[in-house]
């Protein structure tokens, strides 16, 4: 059965049952009904008798925005003239209704009240313009958006989801599983072909910016070495800036040269003690530092037992505990870790201590053994997860472990800064003279243990990013907080290290360290991608044998001259240019570096030998003015004769002083 209708245009419109039925129909029925009962209103029936009576007078007045728009309330009936019709809350026949009432009204009101009404409207368009363009500049404004449209919640989810990536982190972007294969599946650009050009790209860019600043660092403490070493005299007459003006880095840079005197005379001790010791001495020191060593050896077999059995406890979980336990043991593994790396650096810098090293073999003995301990830890952590990965989905599940070991290691820092180093600093504060404040004594900041932390985290980010995507941005936004939590520690909570840290001899320890973290993760990567096949349930790869089949799909597809071209590029046979190739760029820059070391000791003679030579001018300049003063001063009476002899005699001792300076020059270890 259908029903006409006529509207003011006069065109017919056909009313079904069926069409009522859509979801448009039942919008548009909504607002007629709201429409019919509005109209009903004693007020609108009032408004409407008035309107009437005005219009039989023949007065023109500006009407209420209720009878122009008869389908609107409320707020958005007082806004009706200026708002846009577009935004306008009702149907499309109304919006029609009040744009015709618009051009209508624009003839009663004037034109000065229609171009306000004008510029009102386009600087709201212009305002919501203006923020749409500013949203847009937020960095990933679009692609959160994006994944907040994405992360479905369902019943069985909770708060517990966040700390352990299950639930609706596990359905969204962070992880493995999500990516899939899309519209975007080309031959040569597709989701699988892009995910892992993704990943291969971050790594060797990380790989270059880490042997890059390995080099340059090796470099400067190559030319900064022993035979370079600055003097004393030069540390205290040469070392301050006068360029400065503000007080408070005038302050900070004599601390710094004060802190640099005082490891200058602490290695300067250190090396005066050492060549008074005796063969006996020698040899007690010897066997004492075997022992230290062999402690050190049986500490990091313990810790890495520990990490096996809870690798072990966290897999035998079962579903039935409590929250709580079931949190722990999803966080045991992490937690052991992070305990292990806390405690055992403090005990290695202890025993580096009766070790009897000089200052800066102290530190980088520690640091050797540190990042040992967090390279193996890992590593150990990593062995005993890998006969697990046969499951369903298993690149999700080794994302997740990674992910907790990120967030565990946040949770730690943030425990560490609010709930250690807060409380021990109010107690030595509040109670000084207690035996227990004498024990902890104040926190010192130990600058190589948080570069450590660094290290650590940066080689976690690298074993997750092909497993857990979004662990870079993850790890991004946790060092953000970690550096302002780490500010707070060292401003509020901490005092300065009673022993001096000289960054620039364990730079290179430091770059070389995050290299072999990298080559860990590159290792790790090779090896899951090598023997596991991947998942058939989920991933962009489901369905192929290896992850690396979709670049021979890619390659099949290209003509025969690329393909041939790429192939020999893949195979054995372009091994050995490329190690000639190699070899001869090593060549040459083993021959610049020994021209370079040639013109440098060249250019040391040079500035000796023009040192001298000035000496030597300044002196004979010296003589020929004492002659002349000598030949034009007639010795005639005693005092001067005194006074001349008196001058003779002064200058032996000067040419002494001078002849010993000049032979300093050319000899710098004297």
């Amino acid at each position: 059965m259908e029903d006409k209708e006529y509207n003011s245009g006069g065109f017919m419109r056909l009313v079904s049952e069926e069409s009522c039925s859509s979801t448009v129909t039942d919008e548009l029925c909504v607002n007629n009904y709201q429409t019919e009962i509005f109209n009903q209103l004693p007020s609108s029936l009032a408004r409407r008798r008035s309107l009437n009576y005005h219009q039989d007078r023949g007065t023109t007045e500006t009407s209420h925005p209720v009878e122009k728009y008869p389908g609107l309330a409320g707020e958005a009936r007082d806004k009706a003239t200026t708002q846009p019709i577009r935004s306008l809350p009702v149907c499309m026949q109304r919006k029609r209704e009040a744009r015709d009432l618009r051009h209508l009204q624009t003839d009663t009101v004037g034109r000065w009240e229609s171009w306000k009404r004008n510029q009102s409207i386009n600087r709201k368009r212009l305002g919501e313009q203006v923020g749409e363009a500013m949203a847009r500049l937020l960095p990933w404004s679009s692609i959160l958006h994006t994944i907040e449209g994405l992360l479905r919640f369902e019943g069985n989810d909770s708060v517990l989801d966040f700390f352990v990536g299950s639930g609706f982190l596990e359905r969204s972007p962070v992880f493995y599983g999500f990516y899939a294969r899309s519209s975007l599946d080309l031959l040569c650009l597709n989701t699988p072909l892009l995910f892992l050009l993704g990943t291969l790209t971050v790594l060797i860019l990380s790989l270059v910016m880490v042997v890059r600043r390995t080099v340059v660092g090796y470099k400067h403490t190559w030319l900064l070495g022993n035979r370079y070493n600055i003097h004393m005299s030069y540390k205290v007459f040469c070392g301050w800036d006068f360029c400065i003006q503000d007080p408070e880095v005038a302050d900070l840079k004599r601390s710094f040269i004060r802190n640099e005197l005082k490891l200058y005379l602490e290695e300067e001790r250190f090396q005066q003690r050492e060549a008074r010791r005796t063969l006996g001495q020698w040899a007690h020191l010897y066997s004492l530092r075997g022992l230290l060593h062999f402690l050190v050896l049986v500490l990091l077999g313990g810790a890495f037992c520990l990490i096996y059995y809870a690798t072990m406890a966290s897999k035998a979980e079962r579903n039935g505990d409590y929250l709580i336990l079931r949190l722990l043991l999803h966080y045991l593994p992490p937690i052991v870790i992070t305990l292990v790396n806390f405690f055992l650096p403090h005990v290695f810098r202890h025993i580096s201590s009766f070790e009897d090293y000089s200052l800066t073999t102290q530190v980088n003995a520690t640091l050797v053994r540190s990042i040992f301990l967090k390279l193996a830890s890992l590593g150990i952590y990593l062995f005993f997860l890998l006969p697990n990965s046969q499951q369903e989905c298993w690149e999700n599940q080794f994302g997740k472990e990674m992910y907790k070991l990120s967030v565990f290691d946040f949770l730690a820092c943030f425990c560490n800064t609010f709930f250690i180093a807060y409380p021990r600093k109010w107690f030595v504060d509040r109670y000084p003279s207690s035996w227990l404040a004498r024990l902890s004594g104040k926190q010192h900041f130990l600058i190589p243990f948080n570069v450590l932390d660094l290290v650590y985290s940066q080689t976690v980010t690298w074993v997750g990013l092909f497993y857990c995507p979004m662990l870079p941005f993850i790890e991004t936004v946790k060092l953000m907080a970690v550096f302002y939590i780490k500010k707070l520690t060292v401003l509020q909570f901490c005092v300065p290290a009673q022993r001096m840290f000289r960054a620039s001899s364990s730079s290179v320890l430091f770059h070389f360290m995050l290299l072999l973290g990298l080559i860990m993760a590159v290792i790790t990567l090779g090896i899951t991608l090598h023997q596991f096949e991947p998942s058939s349930s989920c991933g962009p790869f489901v369905g192929s044998a290896t992850v690396f089949n979709v670049t021979a799909v890619c390659v099949d597809s290209l003509p025969g001259p690329a393909q041939s071209t790429l192939r020999y590029l893949s195979s054995e046979a372009f091994v050995l240019p490329l190690i000639l190739a190699q070899i001869v760029v090593l060549t040459s820059f083993e021959s610049r570096r020994r021209a370079n070391g040639k013109a440098i000791e060249r250019l040391k003679d040079m500035l000796v030998m023009s040192t001298s030579d000035k000496h030597f001018l300044l002196k004979q300049h010296t003589l020929s003015l004492r002659r002349q003063k000598k030949t034009f001063k007639a010795p005639t009476t005693v005092s001067g004769t005194r006074e001349g002899s008196s001058t003779t005699m002064k200058d032996p001792s000067a040419g002494i002083g001078e002849d010993s300076h000049i032979a300093q020059l050319k000899d710098p270890s004297a």
